[in-house]
């Protein structure tokens, strides 16, 4: 039976699930620059047999979605500890703007990981949706936008303001988009899809 290499791992890494110890190292590789690491790199680093990435992840591609999935986890908790606006638009406009914050922390790891995100694993993905679950947090019950179109807002936003976010990062990712400029285009799509559903023009704090 093949056995995890946990001997050169700290002590309070043994305790922690597989598939956390395999994405904490894949970080810590990109971290480091390493952006083109290889499995057995990765098990390396992990601590773990050449084996465990395969078995927890199945591919690469899988584990950068995996972290993508963690920068979106850590944009969804700040924004909850914040104390937004009361209309809708002025939460998902908050939102996208922790979204930027989050990833020029750590530009060059997060435009690797973006690189990543358009690569198939063995498996279907679930960015899209981890990321429409951020958009709809931020929508809430859609306070302010029309009441008309309302139901249709919470039906469809979510998923197109996904969409919209990811497209802006793409071109930053490709460095067609400066991170001075990421943030303002990305306010500028996110505008142009709320201005479908506002029930008002949208306020002078949303629209700056």
């Amino acid at each position: 039976m093949t056995r995890d290499k946990t001997q050169a791992v700290p002590t309070a890494a043994r305790g922690e699930p597989l598939r956390e110890r395999v994405i904490d190292a894949a970080e810590r590789l990109l971290r480091r620059g390493k952006a083109d690491f290889s499995m057995r790199d990765l098990a390396a680093e992990a601590g773990v047999s050449f084996a465990t990435p395969f078995n927890q992840f199945g591919s690469k591609a899988a584990i950068m979605h995996a972290l993508s999935g963690r920068r979106i986890d850590t944009m969804a908790k700040r924004f909850a500890e914040m104390s937004p606006p009361p209309d809708a638009a002025g939460r998902v406009l908050l939102a996208v703007d922790t979204a930027v914050e989050v990833m020029l922390e750590e530009p060059e790891i997060n435009r690797a990981v973006m690189g990543w995100i358009g690569t198939a694993g063995p498996s279907t993905g679930t960015v899209l949706a981890h990321s429409t679950t951020l958009w709809s947090l931020a929508l809430g019950a859609g306070d302010g936008l029309s009441v008309e179109g309302r139901q249709e807002a919470l039906r469809c936003l979510p998923e197109q303001l996904a969409f919209a976010f990811r497209g802006v990062l793409s071109f930053w990712t490709a460095g067609e988009l400066s991170s001075d400029a990421l943030a303002s285009n990305a306010r500028e799509i996110t505008k142009t899809l709320l201005r479908g559903f506002a029930g008002r023009p949208l306020s002078r704090e949303s629209a700056s």
